[in-house]
């Protein structure tokens, strides 16, 4: 059994887990934290990305004890003060929800998107860099538009400043 020490949505959390156990079951299983689903377990999908020091990883390519030590945020950490995220605002302005089950993945990969691209972005770059993630009920183009109006207004955000 691995010793797993993390900050997870700003929390620090202790647990046990066999040394076998991936990040995403660790967190789904252990802390209770089902927002990051699992969706193919092969790192194909992109339901399961999570950020790992400030970085979108698909939780299903790393192992709990590989984690030990850093500090994780989880679809349920993305938004503050009970208030939802900029993204998951857009996706619900922008009608980028269809069955839900992407939705996770899709926001936390377009956060850490966002966050490398602060000049902001255009759609062949979205298209391109949510490669990664599967949406099997073919949303794209309402998620490429909701990722691109919060682009837009964080862009707008950090110009103000």
């Amino acid at each position: 059994m691995a010793r797993v020490e993390l900050v997870v949505n700003g929390r620090a959390v202790k647990g046990e887990a066999e040394d076998r156990t991936l990040l995403v079951h660790f967190l789904r299983e252990n802390l209770g934290l089902t927002g990051t689903h699992v969706g193919c377990d092969t790192s194909q999908c992109g339901a399961c990305v999570v950020h790992v020091d400030g970085m979108a990883v698909k939780s299903c390519t790393m192992l709990a004890a590989q984690a030990s030590g850093s500090t994780v945020t989880t679809i349920e950490g993305l938004g503050a003060n009970g208030e939802l995220h900029p993204l998951q605002i857009a996706f619900r302005e922008n009608h980028a929800l269809q069955c839900g089950f992407c939705t996770p993945g899709m926001i936390m990969s377009s956060a850490d998107m966002i966050r490398r691209h602060p000049n902001g972005l255009d759609e062949a770059t979205v298209r391109a860099e949510l490669e990664g993630n599967i949406c099997r009920c073919t949303g794209y183009h309402n998620i490429v538009k909701a990722v691109l109006d919060a682009s837009d207004k964080s862009k707008a955000a950090v110009q103000a400043i």
